[in-house]
């Protein structure tokens, strides 16, 4: 009987089957799994490589938008350069073909068949001037290859090794170097084209150009290499400058060669928006000119800012710092003195980060990214507090000063510059004087919890909403942390730290209405098409006091600025001086040298002002900082009434009747008006009653009766009670005389000095009949010889030991 044991049961089978069925689940499990992983998970990662081996892409660079101030000066553009780029394996194939012509042309020359081209230029009269061979070849391919290698090296500032590896590379697009001007452009090309050669090419491309090199750098920034916006307004409105490249997308074959353009589609590039300035360039070279000046007469070592900005709007006229830098070499240091740091015997590593930290430095908005302290500019908000929360009547409080306070807590009395006391003062009186026990006192009944109430009200530990990039906070502490020595402190600005924009921002609000606004330095953004797709305007965060208390203060202010050396004949303004120690600095530069043993004496001083005019109505608003003047080689100037001061009224005489806001004079000021001498020449009786009409003297200088010429000359100026000089002899010779030293004199005694020289003057600053006024300055200076009669500018300040 035959076995079966050979023969699979049934369940054998039904094993068998159960294991393939599986095996084919896993394996169609498998192929899902992936097929869905490329289709869907990485369909853009597949269809972009897809996309490689089918297609070729070439970049279609936006023009990047420019920067225009308010009146349409360009502040920044973007000029037309090229990106020259080498197509490697067109570049092979020409050099074979190139090396075939060459050996062509060699057996022409042997055989006589070869009559070279030429080329001849003639002179006007036909004659032939110059004959030149138009198809000539190098000797070999190699040859020229060679000498391209080093033409491209040379020309577009690239290394050898590199242009090498660009002719070898797989590839038809191989960019060399990019922002190229036109006249290198066109020179690397003729040396190709010159035998017919055409792989080497360029694309237009854009270089961003700054028209006025300094002006306003802080505030427009620089661009990288690449194009995007790095600092400043280039940063900050980059979505809207950059615009988006366009591309030209081309097919290639099954070898990956590009097909022909019929087979490409081009995408435009959408260049960018044009951006509109609230910032005026006349304004803005006001602003660095007297930084300038002020800073390198009285040495400033941390650098300087101005902003001047609409109180009623936000809007920003000028934001200035100096030193600044050039933006079309932003690498280059601009400071002197970190420039003289960067000697070539530094070890490599020193030397690299002084300049760094120098261009981080100077790359910086100082008026938005450090803060200081305000010092008595702040004894402002702490009035304005004081008062809308009804903490003191400025109609009835009075304040005491012996000359110091005591503070609870505190390790010395607080001093008040004048050592001696103020005795009791009103609250005008104490903020005319500065005085730091009474703004003490002030802070003391306006008490932590409402101190700090009205300090974030006022804006100081946000960010103001100016649209720049990098804006820092102010520093204060909680009222869970401060102690009444903090709080005291705090009321005449020792121990916060705030931004010059925190700063003027939140002085504007008491001075406007008391309305907190969002600054801004871009009035809209207008697109290609002259679309408007963004304006800024206007913009009310909060009111943080009422109309009344805010009227209360812009007189307060007013009459601390009247008469003062801020006055400018004819404009009404309000202002308060501020001289604050820089303990964070002093800091800052104990830290960064370790070994240094602290030194008491060594003292740093924040010199600053902030002004408005007119009075009653402000329109504009200006702060002045002077970041630690060199006190102990300027003469020992660090206060901010000799500092910040003259530079605040210098800046306000440029600004004003540039604005075309006209002086109103005041009928003391009518009655005492400088003089503009007029054109006095003929009859001389004539010439008599106009002057004496004008309120001026005169001296007649021979025996004519026919005035030939005058001293000082048409259109000078002079005092009321000047006097002109009037000659009537045709033959007659200028006298002249030596200007005397004016310098400390009291307006009186410098007015009896000037005319015992028979000279005239005029003078700016605070009123000569201020008390304690005197000349801090003169122009011409002193021993100038001059003619009888020329006029003397005097500058009057009150220079006390205060703010």
């Amino acid at each position: 009987m035959a076995s079966n044991n050979n023969v699979p049961s049934r369940s054998m089978k039904f094993r068998v089957r159960v294991t393939m069925t599986s095996v084919f689940i896993v394996l169609f499990a498998v192929v899902v799994g992936n097929f869905f992983r490329i289709s869907v998970l990485n369909n853009e990662k597949y269809e972009a490589m897809a996309n490689d081996q089918h297609f070729g892409s070439i970049p279609i660079s936006a023009h990047r938008g420019s920067i225009y101030d308010s009146k349409g000066t360009a502040l920044a553009k973007s000029a037309t350069v090229y990106k020259v780029f080498l197509d490697p394996k067109h570049f092979r194939e020409e050099m074979n073909s190139l090396q075939t012509r060459i050996e062509q042309r060699t057996k022409d020359i042997a055989s006589g068949a070869y009559v070279p081209k030429i080329e001849e230029t003639t002179n006007e009269d036909g004659s032939v001037a110059e004959q030149k061979v138009v198809d000539q070849l190098p000797a070999s391919a190699e040859l020229f290859k060679q000498e391209a290698v080093a033409v491209l090296s040379e020309k577009l500032g690239i290394e050898a090794t590199d242009v090498e590896e660009a002719m070898a590379a797989d590839n038809q697009y191989s960019v060399l170097q990019e922002q190229v001007e036109k006249p290198v452009a066109d020179e690397v090309l003729d040396f190709f084209n010159q035998y017919g050669l055409v792989s080497l090419n360029v694309e237009e491309d854009t270089k961003r150009y700054y028209p006025h090199n300094e002006l306003a750098a802080s505030v427009i920034g620089f661009t990288a290499s690449d194009g995007y916006g790095l600092y400043g307004l280039e940063a900050s409105y980059d979505e809207y400058l950059s615009g988006t490249d366009g591309r030209t997308i081309s097919a290639k074959d099954s070898h990956g060669n590009e097909l022909p353009y019929r087979y490409s589609k081009t995408y435009p590039a959408k260049n960018g928006c044009d951006i509109y300035l609230t910032i005026d360039s006349q304004i803005q070279h006001y602003l660095e000119k007297r930084l300038e000046e002020m800073s390198t007469e009285f040495q400033v070592l941390n650098r300087s800012v101005a902003i001047l900005m609409n109180a009623k709007t936000g809007a920003i006229y000028g934001m200035a710092q100096y030193p600044s830098y050039d933006l079309n070499n932003p690498y280059d240091i601009a400071d002197p003195k970190y420039a003289a740091k960067l000697t070539p015997n530094l070890p490599e590593e020193e030397y690299n980060r002084i300049q760094g930290e120098a261009r981080e430095t100077q790359w910086r908005n100082k008026a938005i990214t450090e803060t200081y302290e305000p010092g008595s500019v702040f004894k402002v908000i702490t009035s304005a507090s004081a008062i809308e929360e009804k903490a003191i009547n400025v109609d009835t409080d009075r304040f005491y000063c012996s000359g110091s306070i005591k503070i609870e807590g505190h390790f010395q009395p607080v001093h008040c510059h004048n050592t001696a006391g103020h005795d009791s003062q009103t609250f005008q009186k104490a903020l005319t004087n500065s005085c730091n026990p009474a703004f003490i006192e002030v802070g003391q009944k306006l008490g932590i919890d409402n101190f700090l109430y009205y300090y974030d009200a006022f804006g100081f530990r946000e960010p103001t909403g100016i649209d720049l990039l990098a804006e820092s906070r102010s520093n204060q502490k909680t009222a869970e942390d401060m102690t009444n020595v903090d709080l005291c402190m705090s009321s005449i600005g020792q121990t916060e730290t705030v931004t010059p924009m925190e700063m003027i921002n939140a002085y504007c609000a008491v001075i406007n209405g008391g309305y907190l606004l969002q600054p801004y330095v871009v009035e809209k953004v207008v697109d290609e098409d002259g679309n408007v797709v963004l304006k800024n305007d206007r913009t009310v965060r909060r009111q943080v006091i009422s109309e009344e208390t805010s009227a209360i203060m812009r007189n307060a202010l007013y009459n601390v600025a009247v008469d003062s050396n801020i006055a400018i004949k004819g404009y009404s303004i309000g202002g308060k001086s501020g001289t604050s120690q820089r303990f964070t600095l002093m800091a800052q530069q104990y830290e960064m040298d370790a070994n240094k043993e602290e030194d008491s004496s060594i003292q740093m001083y924040g010199s600053s002002y902030c002004c408005f005019t007119p009075a009653d109505d402000p329109e504009i608003i200006l702060l002045v900082l002077a970041d630690n003047p060199d006190h102990k080689n300027n003469g020992g100037y660090y206060y901010g009434s000799k500092i910040a001061v003259p530079t605040a009224r210098n800046i306000l005489s440029d600004v004003l009747p540039y604005l075309g806001i006209s002086p109103e004079y005041s009928d003391d000021e009518l009655a005492n008006l400088d003089i503009k001498v007029p054109l006095l020449e003929g009859d001389l009786e004539a010439a008599k009653k106009t002057l004496t009409d004008m309120g001026a003297n005169y001296e007649v200088v021979g025996e004519g009766t026919t005035v030939v010429a005058q001293s000082p000359a048409t259109g000078t100026s002079i005092s009321k009670d000047g006097t002109v000089y009037l000659y009537t002899d045709p033959s007659h010779t200028v006298d002249y005389t030596e200007v005397p030293d004016l310098g400390g004199l009291s307006p009186s005694v410098a007015n009896e000095s000037i005319t015992y020289m028979r000279l005239n003057y005029v003078t700016t600053g605070a009123s000569v009949t201020r008390e304690g006024a005197t000349v801090n300055a003169q122009n011409p200076p002193a021993g100038t010889k001059v003619p009888v009669g020329s006029t003397v500018e005097l500058e009057i300040m009150v220079y006390e030991q205060g703010d």
